[in-house]
């Protein structure tokens, strides 16, 4: 039997706002509970948005600048600790080795819709 109950529609796909950005800025967040890193996202004509990620076992802070990323930028905003996060940053998420990020496999523009 199938379970409809967590199926998306395809209207409701079309609502997540899935961009590519490129990482300006990255630094330990101290006050997370969790180790994770501050990050700044340019996202081209969208603007800079900010986040936080827990992806210090594969990511050192500073060699994250200029990484291209996917992230979700249509969430309301969130209060993590001491910052505001304006997108979600994606990952796969793996126990054994650690949160990987998404990316472009070539550069592209900042603020590219993925669909």
């Amino acid at each position: 039997m199938k379970n409809t109950e967590s199926n998306l529609s395809w209207s409701d796909f079309q609502k997540v706002d899935i961009r590519v950005g490129t990482i300006i800025k990255a630094e330990l967040f101290k006050e997370a509970r969790k180790p994770s890193l501050k990050l700044e996202i340019d996202f081209g004509e969208l603007g800079i948005k900010r986040s936080s990620a827990q992806i210090t076992t594969l990511y050192a802070a500073e060699k994250l600048h200029g990484k291209q990323i996917i992230a979700v930028i249509n969430f309301p905003p969130k209060q993590i600790a001491t910052l505001m996060s304006e997108c979600l940053v994606l990952a796969g998420v793996d126990e054994e080795v650690g949160t990987s990020l998404l990316s472009p496999d070539h550069k592209i523009a900042n603020g590219t819709k993925i669909s």
